[in-house]
């Protein structure tokens, strides 16, 4: 489907990486539903990669839900933020995505989305409510949605 399939609202069949920084995102103040993410970055084409981000403190709760919504869960003792850039980036570089989802708060993914936008690669910037919205991350981003 072309770009007018995908301006009246058409699914497509490009391959979406949904990227999401669990520290700060999943908060308590944005009650963000894992369910949520996957369907808003889905609207963008076929999920390709859904990994969520998080840091060695977190529930296995968290880990268990996360992994029956369909999310490769990434865990890391380092900076959360450090490794999802890395692995974005790499994917990207790849050539292994048409759009990238980033779901986050946070200002320091703005170089991956530039990164991306420089090699063709549609960027989608989701923020997890209107108080943890980074304007730079959505400015960088071709297309950017505020979820409730």
């Amino acid at each position: 489907m072309g770009w007018l399939g995908r301006l009246v609202g058409g699914r497509t069949d490009e391959r979406v990486g949904l990227f999401v920084d669990g520290p700060n995102v999943l908060r308590s103040e944005f009650d963000v539903d894992l369910a949520d993410l996957r369907a808003v970055a889905g609207e963008k084409g076929r999920l390709a990669v859904t990994r969520l981000y998080l840091d060695e403190h977190a529930s296995p709760g968290l880990v268990q839900a996360a992994e029956a919504n369909g999310f490769e869960v990434i865990t890391t003792s380092g900076d959360v933020d450090v490794k999802l850039a890395v692995d974005a980036t790499a994917l990207v570089a790849d050539d292994g995505l048409d759009v990238l989802a980033i779901a986050s708060r946070d200002t320091d993914f703005k170089p991956v989305v530039e990164l991306a936008a420089r090699r063709n690669v549609r960027t989608f910037a989701i923020a997890p409510g209107e108080y943890g919205r980074s304007d730079a991350l959505r400015t960088a981003a071709h297309d950017a949605v505020t979820l409730d």
